[in-house]
């Protein structure tokens, strides 16, 4: 098939567990083309992204409707990801997904044991990032993508952080993790755990498209910070 090239440079730990058995139908092609080593279990930028486009259809599919205002924005979202032409096959790839019945809790459990957790809140940020496309997160899409987001073990103050879009003083504490009423150390505090697992160099491994878009929420982070900082007359 046009994108069975693609996908078998990808597999490594995706192509077995629940995620494997979504692409089943494109396994069997890339193995007897003896495009993939079976034997690898590394965590490579394809299962990264196949990963994503089967949470990507879960969220699509949350409301019992997908619109081709998402369908536009996830295109446009992997052409910046992984490039045009590799994009078109995703999409492809992405509608057959859409017809299929994903298990998000095996699914979820499987990405959470072969992806750090700073590749898992990446995940969330971009599920986010698509389902604001339509300029606002559905009540169904956001419950979805709670939902994948508690399964990959991301706490819920770290969920409704990647959500804000704002810079008010009120956002910056969400984004910033902690209550308006914590001390000025808990804030500093909170800003280099969060900068830490925020850093974009933590995702490189995934290329420089992704790391690119991981500089975003560490960028929010690290405006949030001087925000409350101003605020307060930290030095």
């Amino acid at each position: 098939m046009k994108w069975g090239k693609w996908i078998g440079t990808g597999l490594g730990w995706a192509l077995f567990g629940p995620i494997g058995a979504i692409f089943g139908f494109a396994a069997g092609a890339i193995i007897d083309a003896n495009e993939y080593n079976h034997k690898s279990i590394q965590t490579t930028r394809g299962d990264f992204i196949l990963s994503l486009l089967v949470l990507i259809a879960a969220v699509l599919k949350a409301d019992k409707s997908v619109k081709k205002s998402e369908l536009d924005f996830v295109k446009r979202t992997l052409i910046e990801l992984i490039g045009y032409e590799e994009a078109q096959e995703a999409i492809i790839l992405l509608r057959d997904i859409l017809k299929k019945e994903i298990d998000l809790q095996k699914v979820c459990k499987q990405i959470k044991a072969h992806l750090d957790y700073s590749s898992r809140l990446q995940l969330i940020y971009l599920l986010i990032e698509i389902a604001k496309s339509d300029n606002a997160i559905q009540k169904e899409e956001r419950n979805v993508i709670f939902q994948i987001a508690f399964l990959l073990n991301i706490p819920r103050h770290t969920f409704e952080s990647l959500v804000v879009v704002s810079n008010t003083i009120v956002d910056a504490y969400k984004i910033l993790e902690i209550s308006p009423d914590a001390t000025n150390e808990e804030i500093k505090k909170a800003y280099r755990r969060l900068a830490m697992e925020h850093h974009p160099d933590k995702v490189s491994y995934l290329g420089e498209e992704i790391q690119r878009k991981a500089q975003e929420k560490f960028k929010k982070i690290q405006e949030a910070y001087e925000i409350i900082k101003k605020e307060r007359g930290i030095t």
